[in-house]
């Protein structure tokens, strides 16, 4: 039997992949924000902590963490029919950055989650993106009992320019999150086309 779609000789446009990276330090919470947002159960690579980790991943400001994520975290935003965010979260600690490149490639844009407990862990995801020139948002993802820092003197603790929007999220929260993928696309856009920032 003919579908309707083979019968009328349309066909529904095939989706675009846009590519997207939560990146941030260990701990700031890149895992719950692809699960908060994801429309599919999202893949996650987190894995319980062992003492092998001891004196290996920094765990200070979080120290009850017991998981981490090894390799990624997975998940998917269906936009509308021709537009599909595909969201890869990143390893926090340094031993697995070795990774980033490879799950940068062909990435539309960034989210960097930071965590005021521990500002510093996100610095590196900061080089990361500059040095690449891949477009990013800074996203300060409040955690409880953590110390409120304005967004100005977060952005510059993280020395990014006014051009990078630095937000507040909550990372558990999907609508939340879905605010700052819609900053993170309308920033890119914005960088492609000078003309609408006018």
């Amino acid at each position: 039997m003919a579908s309707a779609d083979s019968d009328s000789g349309t066909r529904a446009p095939i989706p675009t992949a846009v590519k997207i990276l939560i990146a941030g330090g260990f701990g700031a919470g890149k895992t719950t924000m692809v699960g908060s947002v994801s429309e599919i159960t999202p893949l996650s690579t987190e894995e319980v902590m062992t003492e092998a980790s001891m004196g290996v991943d920094d765990l200070g400001g979080v120290e009850d963490k017991t998981t981490t994520t090894v390799a990624l975290d997975f998940g998917r935003i269906t936009v509308n029919e021709r537009v599909v965010l595909y969201l890869f979260g990143t390893p926090g600690q340094g031993r697995f950055w070795f990774m980033w490149d490879e799950l940068a490639d062909g990435a539309l844009g960034a989210v960097v989650l930071a965590d005021t407990r521990r500002l510093d862990t996100c610095f590196p995801s900061v080089d990361f993106f500059e040095n690449r020139d891949v477009p990013f948002v800074v996203a300060v993802n409040r955690f409880d009992g953590a110390y409120p820092h304005t967004l100005e003197a977060v952005r510059d603790a993280i020395d990014v320019g006014e051009e990078v929007p630095v937000m507040m999220t909550d990372a558990r929260d999907r609508e939340s999150s879905k605010r700052v993928l819609l900053t993170l696309v309308d920033h890119v856009m914005r960088r492609r086309s000078p003309a609408l920032s006018t």
